[in-house]
């Protein structure tokens, strides 16, 4: 069988690239064909050409605000890579409704809030604040609107008495880490029933 080709853009450590790119073997309908990041100091690159996966990087800084042509650039290598999905993993730019539209229905992004909760940055802050019981991670799919999009998958954890912003982020983290691989293997064998976990 020809496999999916995954392209996946980082811009820090990589954890969740890692965890996507981990699952990515056996009988797994799809295989990773390039990590991209804004930033060439990225940890995940590193992470990535150990594994033996092909890796570029489009710094944004020099582009001030251009994100047009920024993503000009940064359409280059994942042009030249031919991927069937993207996976946006802790990829820190917002991109624009031009970019998003060529990838429509094939761009997942992970996001640490049950969405529609809690849109955009800080979200272990905000639901600690809000007095919420509940809080998790989503993997949807990718539209214009930031952090929208149908939603492809949850994972669900209780706050705890005495949790901080940190001790919640370090733990949905875990459940980060369990919930994309499940939702991008489905996603590649063309189901798109949402993967809950509890």
């Amino acid at each position: 069988m020809s496999h999916k080709r995954v392209a996946i853009l980082i811009s820090g450590g990589g954890s969740n690239m890692v965890s996507l790119v981990d699952s990515m073997t056996g009988d797994h309908p799809a295989r990773p064909c390039l990590v991209l990041s804004n930033d060439a100091g990225a940890g995940g690159l590193k992470k990535a050409a150990d594994r033996g996966i092909a890796t570029a990087a489009v710094d944004h800084r020099p582009f001030k605000g251009d994100r047009a042509a920024f993503e000009a650039e940064l359409l280059k290598p994942l042009e030249q890579a031919q991927p069937d999905i993207v996976c946006l993993a802790g990829f820190m730019r917002v991109l624009t409704g031009d970019f998003v539209s060529r990838f429509q229905g094939r761009m997942l992004n992970i996001h640490p809030s049950l969405l529609p909760k809690y849109k955009g940055l800080n979200t272990h802050a905000r639901a600690i604040a809000a007095g919420d019981i509940e809080h998790g991670c989503s993997v949807h799919e990718v539209t214009a609107a930031l952090d929208d999009g149908p939603i492809l998958g949850q994972a669900r954890l209780n706050i705890e008495a005495g949790d901080t912003p940190e001790t919640l982020a370090a733990r949905v983290l875990t459940y980060e880490h369990r919930l994309y691989p499940a939702v991008l293997r489905r996603f590649a064998g063309n189901d798109r029933t949402p993967v809950l976990l509890p």
